[in-house]
């Protein structure tokens, strides 16, 4: 049997109160990794913290063989029990070199046995200021899935499709992962730096329903976007009043915070669609090709040309050993 062909054995610790759905994403995208390779490659490998779990009975994490990648499962924002010999086991496994990933809740877990400390972490947008109080050595960001050395962690959600169709593609190239993707007919593999999308109401709360008002009126009039007058106007607002909460709330001005939300978008559609870069610009409300072109380059600091043609390009960090392109749009 040749190196490539050497069975690798992943282990799914599933935690108590864990997902059922997360576990089913990862079991049936490795298994079905095994028929786009044509041989056996993943050995799954399910292990519990002991009594039963959403698969039942599964072994005792303790009691299981040694694994090469280890998932620790758990949900989008259920509780988490602290368990200090689980914990001490994590990082023996990080001390034997065993790649972690975690997934929503199971984010708990590697914090408190100090895994997380000084690296970048993401989890669920409704749990990360809590978790910032709880743990302020993590660098807690808002990204669908992160990277630091072996560990990777991810919001939960669909974001574990992305963080598993990545980590396949830095072990069996991206061919494979596009094999995969369409199989399961995710549309695109969105890349690390992809953002999750937070409620408005979960950032400031639901005391500023005229403010909630003029970022939904700013979202819903992209392509012809309203000066900041009709803005003052269709939410019953003086434009100073409302320039006011902007910047109380969101720390920023009505105009800027409207150009961000088109600025966006049109990134989205670049990486996302093919339209030409002159229909994303007009979609997204910019009247000719240099001024978006001009504007999206001051943001951003690349040209619309120059985004489409990295779309969605990712590079591994070196302790995975790969450079891996994950879905790349030549135009």
């Amino acid at each position: 049997m040749s190196k490539s062909q050497n069975v690798y054995t992943v282990g799914l610790l599933i935690l108590p109160h864990a997902s059922l759905s997360h576990y089913g994403q990862i079991a049936e995208m490795l298994i079905h990794a095994n028929q786009v390779l044509e041989h056996n490659r993943y050995k799954l490998q399910p292990m519990g913290v002991g009594g039963e779990c959403v698969l039942g009975k599964v072994a005792y994490y303790g009691d299981s063989a040694k694994v090469e990648t280890l998932f620790v499962i758990g949900n989008l924002i259920g509780p988490y029990e602290a368990d200090a010999m689980l914990e001490r086991w994590l990082v023996q496994q990080a001390k034997m070199g065993v790649n972690i990933l975690s997934i929503g809740t199971g984010i708990y877990a590697l914090a408190n046995a100090g895994l997380l400390n000084n690296k970048h972490s993401c989890c669920h947008w409704s749990m990360i200021e809590k978790l910032r109080i709880s743990y302020p050595k993590v660098l807690w960001t808002h990204q669908l899935f992160e990277q630091e050395g072996p560990l990777m962690t991810c919001a939960g959600g669909a974001s574990t499709s992305d963080l598993l169709l990545a980590w396949l593609a830095r072990h069996q190239g991206l061919d494979a992962a596009v094999q995969l993707s369409e199989w399961f007919l995710v549309e695109r593999m969105r890349p690390q730096d992809s953002q999750q999308r937070i409620p408005l109401k979960a950032r400031i709360g639901t005391s500023q329903p005229k403010l909630i008002e003029a970022v939904t009126l700013m979202e819903t009039n992209i392509e012809e976007p309203l000066s900041p007058d009709d803005l003052a106007y269709h939410v019953g607002l003086s434009r100073r009043h409302l320039e006011r909460l902007f910047k109380k709330h969101l720390d920023n001005v009505p105009s800027r915070f409207y150009l961000q939300l088109r600025l966006d978008k049109a990134r989205q559609m670049l990486r996302d669609t093919d339209r030409s870069i002159v229909e994303v610009g007009m979609a997204c409300g910019f009247s000719s090709a240099s001024h978006f072109s001009t504007t999206y380059r001051t943001h951003f600091n690349v040209t619309p040309r120059q985004e489409r043609g990295r779309a969605t390009y990712v590079e591994a960090t070196p302790s995975w050993n790969h450079t891996v392109a994950i879905q790349r749009r030549l135009d």
